[in-house]
């Protein structure tokens, strides 16, 4: 007997990328189905920060204080410590603040926060069932093959407890189902890029290890040996959780005899340190993304679209980034007001920040596999001293971009979008460490404080939003011009609600007095008076022409 199932949009796979999708539709009215083949417990947590603009995100969203209370101790320093072991020698610290000193930087509402996977996914699943009228969630459940035509999408799925088949149609599908995802596989899509190295993770229990060492707590201990920086051990709860990453060749660390205790004690430097091994994991370090990120009415996202070496933190919050760019495209195309070409802009939009992502993170992987001279790290005398204070010089200079990413994470733009209406203006530097804030078309609205309290971000996230700025602003929009853009949105059926900011300040930031917003925060159009072809434009950001 088969179970059948029809919903608006499918979503294949339960990791933070696909409970994002699901939170992201649910929240706009749109019923899904979500499926995953295991039990939806996260044993293995291989992500440790939530990026600014991911909290972002999870404000709009509604739960970002309950990601800043996840548990992780606030006055753990989120140091960088460069040596060649916890007992060893010392060559270079990082300092950076804990999560109770760390000020909100001045670009947004939100700082990064340190939630680590076990945490973080669990709370993504909390609040997915919170809209349980909305979302359907089945785990337990793997999918067996997904077929198409031009209206529909058609899964076949078996329940793993009961073996039961499961069929499920549905408007449209996402593939959010990891790095081997058989969506992707299914749809023929191949992934380009390459290996950078092999490495195995070691997660182990160790109480009271933060005391037991000179270094002193950090987020992370960048492990360095005559070969070159060896591994790092990092932080996972801040408690007794930690993973020691051992990185090299293939031989290596994925060798049929790898001692995952070798390894721990050398970390350790300390043969009286207890710990218990909780698993090891070998992985492999890569730089790829998907030719292609949607086929017909199949989507995918986060690892299933790109996959990224995680120095510098980048491949989640790329991920949540995807949900949220399709998000309100689907829900747009799903009510009827939005058209074909908004569902083609999500590869046109997602994969060159996906690429950006990739690199960056394969470019932090050099700064801290630096091709420099390590044969005297472990010696004691000048020679040893002299060896540890260079490398630790090179490392100090040459890693920050791994810690310190608020260019990545806010400044990401989509240049070449066709939903995008250009405005001639120069492209701010692109920063993987510095982030510019800009209204120009394609780039994340800029923050701003309001006078009740709220930032600009939080006028987004449902429909469009115009914005007058300045004291001329309400001047234009009463114009003839201005209120047929307002009526060209009625005329479509497209949200759009206006907010007159009469302060100059906000003119400024924006450079510009009439500023169109996107559902997901990002400018579609700004301009120094209403378009005298309102339609035209409406259309274009809709995805209609």
């Amino acid at each position: 007997m088969t179970h059948r199932i029809n919903t608006a949009v499918l979503i294949v796979g339960a990791g933070p990328v696909g409970l994002a999708c699901a939170i992201d539709l649910a929240q706009r009215g749109i019923d899904c189905v979500l499926i995953e083949r295991s039990d939806g417990v996260v044993r293995l947590s291989k992500m440790g920060v939530v990026s600014v603009r991911s909290m972002e995100f999870c404000r709009r969203w509604g739960i970002a204080d309950r990601v800043r209370a996840c548990g992780f101790p606030e006055d753990w320093p989120l140091n960088q410590v460069f040596c060649t072991s916890l007992a060893g020698h010392r060559l270079a610290t990082i300092e950076y603040p804990s999560m109770r000193d760390e000020p909100i930087p001045p670009e947004s509402p939100e700082r990064r926060q340190r939630c680590p996977q076990l945490w973080f996914d669990p709370l993504l699943a909390q609040v997915v069932g919170e809209h349980a009228e909305h979302v359907t969630v089945r785990h337990h459940c793997e999918l067996e093959a997904i077929e198409q035509d031009d209206h529909r999408v058609r899964a076949h799925a078996r329940d793993l407890v009961t073996g039961e088949a499961v069929e499920i149609e549905a408007r449209y599908a996402i593939g959010c189902d990891g790095a081997g995802s058989r969506v992707r596989r299914a749809l023929g899509i191949a992934f380009a890029g390459d290996v950078l190295s092999y490495s195995t993770g070691i997660y182990f229990r160790s109480p009271g290890l933060v005391h037991r060492h000179p270094m002193g707590p950090a987020e992370r201990y960048m492990m360095i040996g005559p070969e070159g920086t060896w591994g790092n051990l990092t932080v996972v709860d801040g408690d007794g959780y930690w993973r020691l990453t051992v990185t090299g060749p293939r031989d290596r660390v994925e060798a049929d005899d790898f001692d995952a205790v070798s390894w721990l004690r050398r970390c350790l430097g300390d043969d009286s340190i207890a710990f218990e091994i909780d698993a090891v994991m070998p992985w492999r370090r890569s730089r790829l993304v998907a030719e292609r990120f949607r086929l017909g009415r199949v989507f995918i996202a986060g690892d299933a679209a790109h996959i990224t070496a995680p120095n510098g933190g980048y491949g989640m919050n790329t991920g949540l980034a995807d949900a949220v760019d399709l998000g309100w495209k689907l829900a747009a195309v799903l009510e009827g007001w939005g058209g074909e070409a908004l569902l083609a802009s999500y590869e046109a939009e997602r994969q060159p920040v996906a690429w950006r992502a990739v690199n960056a993170a394969a470019a932090n992987f050099g700064a801290v596999s630096p091709k420099l001279d390590f044969s005297q790290v472990l010696e004691t005398g000048p020679a040893g001293d002299a060896c540890r204070a260079s490398l630790g010089a090179a490392y100090d200079r040459d890693t920050r971009s791994l810690w310190e990413t608020l260019g990545i994470a806010l400044g990401y733009r989509y240049e070449d979008s066709p939903i995008i209406v250009p405005d001639g203006s120069v492209a701010p530097a692109d920063d993987p460490i510095r982030y510019l804030p800009s209204a120009r078309p394609g780039h994340r609205a800029p923050h701003a404080w309001l006078s009740d309290g709220r930032s600009t971000l939080d006028l987004y996230g449902r429909g469009f939003v115009l914005l007058a700025l300045g004291p001329r602003a309400a001047g234009l929009l009463a114009a003839a011009e201005g209120r047929r853009m307002v009526a060209a949105a009625a005329e479509r059926g497209v949200p759009l609600s206006v907010c007159h900011l009469p302060d100059a300040s906000f003119e400024h930031l924006h450079e510009a007095p009439l500023v169109l917003v996107r559902p997901d925060g990002h400018v579609a159009w700004r301009a120094d008076r209403p378009s005298s072809e309102p339609l035209e434009r409406l259309d274009r950001v809709r995805g209609a022409r």
